[in-house]
C-alpha cells in the first residue's frame, strides 16, 4: 500500500548502484513521506500532486468518474454520492423521512442527529466498498446534500426533498443536517455536505436545461440567497452544487456574479463548486451561452465550477489549447477537488482516519433504525380534529383501511432514498393493531399506475387459498437448481438497489420467481406493467417474464447499457370472470453492484375500487383512508403525462379527482372518517377537507412511517409537526409557475387565505403562552433582541409545542407581512410549564431594500411568540421599536 500513497521515485543511475543499497535507499524514500504527510497541509500536499500531473490527468480528475492515477498514489473515486435523508442507491441503509417531512419537525438537533447517523453510515460502507476494491458511485464520502432551494411554489416537484419555503427555517435546518454529516473537525470531515442547487432554482422541472429565472435584487437578498449564506458562513459547508437553470441571464454554473462574486468575495467559501449532472452541457446547448462545449466548459471554470457532473471537461484540453482557460486556472480548481479528497482521507491508506474503525455493522443498526422512527414521529402534522376524532377510541372494533398510499414503498421511501430493508407499511401496522378490512380504493391519479394490491393475489397452501404469491429466490441470475429462499410475498413491491431479495442471495446476480392466482375484481382486460429499480448509470442486465393462466403474455429484456434505464412496456391481462387466474412471474438481474427492484403495477378500474372501498367502510367502525401523491408522480423531470401532473411538476394542486371521489363515497356513508396523506407537498382538498373529521400529514416518511401512523391515530404518538410550506386553497391562488417574484407567495408575502398556514400544526394536548418579555422596548440597531415566554401544557397527557417567533414590521411597505426569526420545539410533561428563550439577531430583524441591501431599519415592531402564525395559534404579541439603522453584510 506505500506505493499507493507517495509519488513515483525516478531512481538515475540505478545501474552502477548496488541491488542491497538501492533496496534500502528506496525504502527510506517510500515509508518516510507518511508520517510528513500527516503534517503536510492538505492544500500543499494537493498543489504538489497537480504540479506532477500531465494535462490529461488534470481534466480527468475533474470529472465525477475520476480515474486512478496509480503512479501518484490517487485511486479513482466517483464524487456523486446522495445522502437526501439517508445514504441512497447503495443497498439497504436507514431511511429517514423524505426531506420536506423533516422539516416538518421543527428540530434542527434531531436533523444535526439524522446528519450523523447518514455520515456513519456513509463511512461504514465507504470502508467496506474499499476493501473491496469498489469505487462505484454511491459508495463514495462526497455526499450531494442538502437541497436547499426555497419551495416557492408547490407545483414543484421536488419540493419534497427542500425543508420548505422559509428562508430562515430552512438555513436553520440545512446548517444543522450539515453539521451533523461533517461532524466537528473542519480539518478531518467524516463526509463532505453540498448545498445544492446554487440558486434560485424551484422549477419549472420540463424546462430546467433551458429556463431563466429571472428575479429581482430584493427577491435574490430576501428570499433565494439566505439559506445558501447560512450554510456556507456559518456550518461551514464544504461543497456547493450549481444548479441547471440561468439566472438573470446567465447559466448559474457560468456565473461570475454567483460563483465567483457572491460565493468566494462576500461569504468567503473555499470548498469546491461541482455542477448539476450535465448542467454545464447545459451552458452551451439549453442556454446559448457559448458557442460550443469547448467554450462552455471553459467559462464555467472560469466562473468557479471546479468539478463537472458529467463529461463536458474532457474538453478542457482544447479550451487551453484555443486560448479560452489558462491551465493555471485549471491547477487551481483541481487543488481544491484534491484538497477535499486529502481531508475526507481518500489518499491515505486504510486505518489512517479515525473513521476507517467504523464497521459494517454501524449501518443500518437499531439505533438509527430507532432515530428514523423517532424522526417519523416528529414529522406527522396534525391537520384537523374536529371533535376529538383522535386518537381512535378503544371501542372500534373494525377499522376500513383504505386508499392508494396505504401500502405502497415508494410513498414510504420518497426520492434520492435509501433502501429500507424492513419498510413499515401503514396497513401492516394497523393490521398488528387491529381487525382491518382493506382495499384500493382509487389510483393516486386517473390513468396513472398503481402497485398492484395485495387482495389481487392468492397462492395454494395446505388446500386453501392464502393471501400472496409463493416466491422462489435463487442464487444466480437463472432458474436452475433449487431456490436458496422461498417464502410468500404479499405484492411484488420492493426496492433492491444495491442489495438483494434476502442475505443469502448475491446483489450481483440473482433470480426470483413468483406462482399464484390473480383476481381481477371486475371482468374485463387491464394494463399492467412493471417498475425497475432507479438507475442513473447501471451497467446491468434484467428479465421479466409473465404468464397468465400458463400462456405467455410478456417478455422483457434490458441489456446491459451505460445509461438510465426505460420504463417496462406495459401489457394487458383480459379476465373474462372475476375469479382467480394462474399467474406466474420471472425476473432476473445481473449488474456490477446495483439497480435491482421490481413493482408490479396496473392502470385500476376506478368505479370497482371505490365499491370495494365503500364496501369496507360500511363493514368497519371508522375509516382511514391513505391518499396524496408518490414520488411515482411527483419528481425530478420525470416522463409523466397525465391530468394534473406533467414532467415531474403538477399543474395543480387540487386532490386528484379519483381520491376526491373516494372521499365523497367513503364520507356518504356515514361512518367518521379520517384522512391520512403521504405527499411531498401541498395538496388543495377542496371537499375532502370539510368531508373528513380528521386530517394528518405524513408526508414521504421513510422507513418506519408505517409504525409512526400507527402510533399516532391510536393516540400512542402525540403529533406536533408544524407545516414548512403553505397549504393554499386553490390552484388559483397561486402566481404563474414560472414566474419567480415573490408577490403573493410563502406566507411572507401571501395576503389570500391559505387551507392550512405555513407553521399550522395541532395537537392531542393544549397549549397556553404567558408572561412574554423583551430584552429591551427601544433596541438600538444591531443588538440582539432576546424574548422569552412561558409555555404551559394544559392538557392530561404529555406533548411536544413547537414556540415559533415571527417579526411584524409596522409602516415598512418592503417588509414581508411578517417572518419567522426563531423557533424551538420544546416537550412538556402534562401540566408543566416551561421558560423559552429565543435570541433574535440583527440578520433577523433586517429587511432588504430594492436594491438588495440589507439592514436593520428604525420603527415600530411586533414580535409574536406562539404556536403558530399570529391569529392562527395560541400566542403572545410582544411590542418593540428599533432605534437607528444598521446595515447587514449581504
Amino acid at each position: 500500500m506505500v506505493d499507493a500513497i507517495v509519488p513515483r521515485i525516478r531512481v538515475l543511475n540505478f545501474r552502477l548502484i548496488h541491488r542491497s543499497f538501492l533496496f534500502a535507499s528506496l525504502l527510506v524514500l517510500t515509508t518516510a513521506p507518511l508520517a510528513a504527510q500527516s503534517h503536510t497541509d492538505p492544500g500543499a500536499r494537493a498543489a504538489a500532486l497537480v504540479r506532477q500531473m500531465s494535462l490529461d490527468e488534470k481534466v480527468a480528475q475533474m470529472q465525477n468518474e475520476a480515474p486512478a492515477l496509480p503512479r501518484l498514489g490517487i485511486p479513482a473515486y466517483d464524487w456523486w454520492n446522495e445522502a437526501l435523508h439517508g445514504v441512497a442507491r447503495s443497498g439497504h441503509a436507514t431511511v429517514f423521512p423524505q426531506a420536506i417531512g423533516m422539516a416538518a419537525s421543527w428540530n434542527a438537533p434531531l436533523l444535526e442527529e439524522i446528519g450523523d447517523a447518514i455520515s456513519t453510515e456513509a463511512r461504514a460502507k465507504f470502508n467496506q466498498a474499499r476493501r473491496e476494491d469498489n469505487h462505484s458511485i454511491y459508495y463514495g464520502l462526497t455526499m450531494w446534500s442538502p437541497n436547499i432551494n426555497i419551495d416557492r411554489d408547490p407545483r414543484w416537484g421536488r419540493g419534497q426533498e427542500t425543508y420548505g419555503e422559509d428562508p430562515l427555517l430552512t438555513g436553520a435546518l440545512g446548517a444543522a443536517f450539515v453539521r451533523g454529516l461533517q461532524g466537528s473537525d473542519p480539518a478531518a470531515p467524516k463526509v463532505d455536505a453540498t448545498a445544492k442547487h446554487f440558486a434560485v432554482h424551484s422549477g419549472p422541472e420540463a424546462a430546467r436545461h433551458n429556463f431563466n429565472a429571472q428575479v429581482s435584487a430584493h427577491d435574490l437578498n430576501d428570499t433565494y440567497l439566505p439559506a445558501f449564506r447560512q450554510l456556507v458562513v456559518d456550518a461551514k459547508v464544504n461543497a456547493v452544487m450549481c444548479a441547471y437553470n440561468a439566472v438573470n441571464g446567465e447559466p448559474a454554473c457560468a456565473s461570475p456574479a454567483l460563483l465567483e462574486q457572491t460565493l468566494r468575495r462576500q461569504w468567503g467559501f473555499t470548498g469546491y463548486v461541482v455542477s448539476d449532472c450535465a448542467a454545464i452541457s447545459d451552458v452551451s446547448d439549453g442556454h446559448h451561452f457559448a458557442a460550443d462545449h469547448t467554450q462552455g466548459a471553459a467559462v464555467a471554470l472560469r466562473a468557479g465550477a471546479d468539478l463537472s457532473c458529467g463529461k463536458e471537461y474532457s474538453s478542457l484540453k482544447e479550451a487551453v489549447a484555443k486560448g479560452q482557460v489558462r491551465e493555471a486556472e485549471i491547477d487551481a480548481a483541481l487543488t481544491r477537488l484534491l484538497t477535499a479528497r486529502i481531508r475526507l482521507g481518500l489518499l491515505d491508506p486504510p486505518g489512517t482516519s479515525r473513521y476507517d474503525a467504523i464497521a459494517s455493522a454501524e449501518n443500518n443498526s437499531a439505533e438509527h433504525a430507532q432515530l428514523a422512527l423517532d424522526a417519523a414521529r416528529a414529522s406527522i402534522v396534525l391537520l384537523k380534529n374536529d371533535h376529538a376524532a383522535l386518537p381512535f377510541s378503544s371501542k372500534i372494533k373494525t377499522l376500513a383501511v383504505v386508499g392508494p398510499n396505504a401500502r405502497s414503498l415508494a410513498t414510504l421511501e420518497g426520492n434520492y432514498n435509501a433502501i429500507a430493508a424492513e419498510p413499515s407499511f401503514p396497513l401492516e401496522a394497523l393490521e398488528a393493531r387491529a381487525h382491518v378490512l382493506y382495499a384500493q380504493g382509487a389510483p393516486l391519479a386517473e390513468g396513472f399506475p398503481v402497485p398492484v394490491p395485495i387482495t389481487l393475489f392468492t397462492t395454494a397452501q395446505a388446500g386453501k387459498r392464502v393471501p400472496g404469491l409463493r416466491a422462489e429466490y435463487f442464487s444466480r441470475d437463472n432458474f436452475t437448481g433449487q431456490p436458496t429462499v422461498e417464502r410468500i410475498d404479499r405484492a411484488i413491491d420492493f426496492d433492491w438497489n444495491g442489495t438483494s431479495p434476502d442475505n443469502a442471495i448475491p446483489a450481483t446476480a440473482f433470480a426470483a420467481r413468483w406462482s399464484g392466482a390473480i383476481t381481477a375484481p371486475v371482468a374485463g382486460a387491464f394494463s399492467f406493467g412493471f417498475n425497475m429499480a432507479h438507475c442513473a448509470t447501471c451497467d446491468d442486465d434484467e428479465t421479466v417474464r409473465v404468464w397468465f393462466d400458463g400462456q405467455p403474455v410478456f417478455d422483457f429484456h434490458h441489456a446491459a447499457t451505460h445509461g438510465r434505464r426505460a420504463p417496462t412496456p406495459r401489457f394487458d391481462l383480459v379476465f373474462k370472470d372475476a375469479r382467480p387466474h394462474a399467474l406466474r412471474i420471472e425476473y432476473t438481474h445481473r449488474a456490477p453492484h446495483f439497480g435491482a427492484g421490481l413493482t408490479m403495477n396496473w392502470i385500476p378500474p376506478t368505479a370497482a375500487l371505490r365499491a370495494e372501498a365503500v364496501q369496507a367502510a360500511t363493514a368497519a367502525d371508522t375509516v382511514v383512508a391513505f391518499l396524496g401523491l408518490s414520488p411515482e408522480l411527483e419528481g425530478e423531470e420525470m416522463p409523466i403525462h397525465v391530468e394534473g401532473f406533467e414532467g415531474g411538476d403538477r399543474t395543480t394542486i387540487e386532490l386528484p379527482r379519483a381520491q376526491a371521489d373516494l372521499v365523497s363515497a367513503l364520507a356518504a356513508t356515514g361512518k367518521p372518517l379520517t384522512l391520512v396523506l403521504m405527499s411531498g407537498g401541498a395538496l388543495a382538498l377542496g371537499n375532502a377537507a370539510t368531508q373528513a373529521g380528521a386530517i394528518l400529514e405524513a408526508w414521504y416518511p421513510g422507513q418506519a412511517g408505517g409504525q409512526a401512523i400507527a402510533e399516532t391515530l391510536l393516540g400512542e404518538n402525540n403529533p406536533a409537526g408544524r407545516l414548512p410550506v403553505t397549504f393554499y386553497a386553490s390552484t388559483a391562488q397561486l402566481p404563474e409557475f414560472s414566474n419567480y417574484s415573490m408577490q403573493q407567495r410563502t406566507y411572507r408575502y401571501f395576503s389570500g387565505q391559505p387551507l392550512y398556514g405555513f407553521g399550522y400544526g395541532l395537537s392531542y394536548a393544549q397549549f397556553a403562552y404567558a408572561k412574554g418579555q423583551l430584552s429591551a422596548q427601544t433596541l438600538t440597531a444591531g443588538d440582539t433582541l432576546t424574548a422569552t415566554v412561558e409555555v404551559s401544557n394544559t392538557a392530561s397527557r404529555a406533548g411536544d409545542e413547537v414556540v415559533e417567533c415571527y417579526l411584524m414590521a409596522r409602516d415598512k411597505p418592503e417588509a414581508p407581512l411578517r417572518k419567522l426569526v426563531g423557533f424551538k420545539r420544546v416537550a412538556l410533561a402534562a401540566g408543566a410549564t416551561r421558560r423559552v428563550t429565543l435570541q433574535v439577531d440583527a440578520r433577523a430583524l433586517s429587511l432588504v431594500a430594492a436594491d438588495g441591501s440589507r439592514s436593520v431599519e428604525p420603527g415600530r415592531y411586533e414580535l409574536f411568540l406562539g404556536g403558530g402564525q399570529p391569529g392562527e395559534a395560541p400566542g403572545l404579541i410582544l411590542p418593540f421599536q428599533i432605534a437607528g439603522r444598521a446595515p447587514v453584510a449581504p
